[in-house]
């Protein structure tokens, strides 16, 4: 090529192809919130994990500029929500988003934090402003953008009580109301696990509180089948529609049931490949998740840089799912619903186990190797005894053996606490025993 042809191919190629913008919502006070949220539950480590050690992540460091590489990239590419909790990656959440995000202009990004306030040694109003205060000193800011009661029922048969006492005895939610009235807080709203009780008892407030926002679990699986994995869960179709009669806008947690809507079955995969065959199930599940109009923003625990490009270009705009793919998605939940899984997210909110069981770690192994299609499930299967053998030698070394499902007593001090209801003795014992019939006869 001569240099006239070449300047002429030069003058004569196309722009380079701009990124689409963020799709973005309104909030009840006018401001425009990105429909991706990035989660600072699940921050990578130095060893190049997460720090969510109870869905097979790590003790290391969080791996600081690796965060704030995913910060700079959401905030370059339209993403301006940013959601914690002092509850969140050992402590360190809350401090590491405040450096990250410090670097920003304030006007360009939005900070939702929780009063996480499990403990009843952190119930008297004291200790809880005292959580709320340190908030605001780690997150480096004057206002919290959106402030959260965390994981409004739990606590089993005792759910009423317990959100009585964490927020309603002890004066907090008054507090925290004169705090959105002075301006410190900005959007004062809920999440939600568990008690429908306590959910309804909650909105009941709303003509008094007038929340401006609530978060709730939401994914394809649970918007109508929740209550098929256990009779406590609550369809997510349930609560987004009490949501949407009170226009109140909907933030969504889980929108990959924990990661296990990020690699589903083959039978799953048969259903959906049709209809999209370049679209990964995180796709399909990120889609799902934006679609519904009263949704505010989807949260996502976004370890890898891969995983934010991939969300980012998913709502760079959001296409909706039309009918037809809602139809395609409800099939692919029962299909989902059909096989051996365990509904565990890896909330670590039934931790610390009394006799040191690393619940939420054994039952992110079964799994993986049930989505994997390495459960040696089938002794008939010609791969079973290699499936046998992997799944074994995984086990033992995943876990010494004072963290093995052998130690579960029975005890029930961890099933109240499951925001999934996991019948979570049942669930280990039933770990226990296929583990115990693979080493004794290689027979499950």
């Amino acid at each position: 090529m001569n240099r006239r042809s070449f300047l002429a191919a030069l003058v004569n190629a196309p722009a380079p192809e701009k990124p689409c913008a963020m799709t973005m919502r309104t909030g009840v006070h006018g401001e425009r919130v990105s429909l991706l949220g990035y989660g600072a539950m699940r921050y990578p480590t130095v060893d190049g994990s997460h720090a969510n050690t109870y869905r097979g992540g790590s003790n290391a460091p969080i791996d600081t500029v690796q965060v704030q590489r995913h910060i700079d990239y959401c905030i370059a590419h339209g993403v301006n929500y940013f959601d914690t909790s002092p509850a969140y990656c050992r402590g360190e959440s809350e401090k590491v988003l405040g450096d990250a995000l410090a670097k920003h202009p304030r006007d360009k990004w939005m900070v939702a934090t929780k009063l996480s306030n499990f403990s009843p040694t952190t119930w008297p109003q004291a200790e809880s402003k005292k959580m709320y205060e340190t908030s605001r000193r780690l997150l480096r800011t004057d206002h919290i953008d959106f402030y959260l009661l965390h994981a409004i029922g739990g606590g089993g048969k005792d759910s009423m009580k317990v959100f009585n006492s964490r927020f309603i005895d002890n004066g907090m939610l008054d507090f925290l109301l004169k705090e959105r009235e002075a301006g410190r807080i900005r959007n004062l709203g809920f999440s939600f696990h568990g008690d429908e009780a306590v959910f309804r008892h909650a909105l009941a407030m709303h003509g008094k509180v007038h929340w401006d926002f609530v978060q709730i679990q939401l994914n394809w699986v649970d918007w109508h089948h929740a209550k098929e994995v256990n009779a406590r869960n609550v369809n997510a179709e349930t609560l987004y529609n009490l949501l949407d009669e009170r226009g109140i806008p909907a933030v969504i947690m889980e929108p990959l049931l924990g990661g296990r809507l990020a690699k589903v079955n083959a039978h799953v995969m048969r259903i959906l490949a049709p209809h999209d065959p370049e679209a990964t199930p995180a796709k399909w599940s990120f889609r799902f998740a934006g679609s519904k109009p009263r949704i505010l923003t989807v949260l996502s625990g976004m370890t890898y840089m891969e995983h934010i490009e991939e969300n980012v270009k998913t709502y760079s705009p959001l296409k909706p799912l039309s009918e037809k793919e809602f139809a395609v998605l409800e099939r692919a939940a029962k299909a989902y619903l059909s096989d051996d899984s365990i509904p565990c997210t890896s909330c670590n909110y039934c931790m610390p186990c009394p006799y040191g069981i690393d619940i939420p770690g054994i039952f992110a192994l079964w799994e993986d190797a049930l989505v994997g299609d390495r459960l040696p499930d089938d002794p008939d299967d010609p791969s079973y005894a290699a499936k046998r053998r992997r799944f074994l030698l995984e086990y033992e070394r995943a876990f010494p053996r004072l963290r093995r499902a052998e130690r579960c007593t029975g005890c029930g001090r961890c099933a109240p606490h499951c925001p999934q209801g996991i019948e979570i003795p049942a669930m280990v014992r039933k770990v226990d025993l296929f583990v115990e019939k693979l080493r004794r006869n290689g027979r499950a």
